[in-house]
């Protein structure tokens, strides 16, 4: 774990969710997005003998930075399944849970996941790579509208009827094997100076896809609510404005949809103590340091 750690990912906003963590000696938490470990590392550098932490990873590259710790229990799965791997191991409520939603550097460099387009590589995009369809299914099978929709909902594509239209007709022809075709094909949509964002777009709307990553969080943030015990603590960091949105809504009102419920004298019905009413992001040190952590935004909510 030692030798990995800081090459795989440099865990974001580290001390500020560690913080808003609040963890106990005693206490047991989870983390639900493994990656490289590195939130975990600190959950435990804070935890005493008796803590327990428990985290998810869906990713089998993410095994080879399973904590060596007796408190530490590695759990091979998504996180939509939080409440059904707690429960098998006896867990029914926590006093924490932590979420870091980016993709994680490891992800990116490494070519053959499919995952930038800095690479000529096949379309795969699959955070679980023994499970699921890929970029290369959504792509060469989706119909014009499904497209369409995806590009426009995930993507924020102004264009999405357009791209979708044009996707169609050229796999109608030869299919689209490769990122280095797919971005040849996309240079008609691009302009000048805004590449790379065009095509952090189009390549975020694919993974979210590939991925069902919208409802997956969806799952998630509903069964913490479950599991969470009173004055447990929430904490999430995202890194674009669709998970933002979704946290956010979820975190003041208890749903998706940002709509409060208020009692007899109309103050807002919320499962949640907001911690940070405003949203904390990163420094410009650790910006500097590490470029990748400059859209993440971190939430923090108590449980009532």
């Amino acid at each position: 774990m030692n030798k990995k750690e800081g090459v795989y990912h440099i865990p974001a906003l580290l001390d500020e969710s560690l913080d808003g963590l609040a963890v106990r000696l005693s206490g047991i938490y989870v983390d639900v997005t493994l990656g490289g470990g590195g939130h975990s590392l600190g959950i435990l550098n804070r935890l005493g003998d008796e803590g327990r932490l428990y985290g998810f990873d869906q990713d089998a590259d993410a095994e080879a930075n399973i904590p060596d710790d007796h408190r530490f229990v590695f759990i091979r799965s998504n996180f939509r399944y939080l409440s059904n791997f707690l429960r098998y191991h006896s867990i029914l409520q926590v006093d924490g849970i932590l979420a870091d939603l980016g993709v994680s550097s490891h992800h990116f460099d490494n070519e053959a996941r499919g995952f930038s387009f800095r690479f000529d590589r096949t379309l795969d995009m699959r955070m679980n790579n023994r499970a699921g369809q890929t970029a290369f299914d959504i792509l060469n099978t989706y119909p014009e509208e499904k497209l369409s929709d995806l590009l426009h909902h995930y993507g924020e594509l102004k264009e999405a009827r357009k791209i979708a239209s044009l996707i169609v007709r050229s796999r109608d022809v030869q299919p689209i094997l490769s990122s280095g075709t797919l971005i040849e094909l996309l240079q008609p949509f691009v302009r000048k100076g805004k590449e790379n964002k065009f095509l952090a777009q189009f390549f975020q709307a694919l993974r979210i896809e590939v991925n069902d990553e919208m409802n997956a969080l969806r799952e998630m943030l509903q069964q913490a609510l479950e599991v969470l015990k009173p004055g447990g603590r929430l904490v999430i960091i995202t890194y674009h404005s669709l998970e933002d949105r979704l946290v956010k809504h979820f975190m003041r009102s208890g749903n998706f949809e940002g709509e409060s419920q208020q009692d007899f004298f109309g103050n807002r019905l919320s499962p949640f103590l907001l911690i940070n009413n405003k949203v904390i992001t990163p420094s410009k040190t650790e910006i500097d340091k590490n470029p990748r952590v400059r859209s993440a935004k971190l939430r923090i909510a108590e449980k009532k």
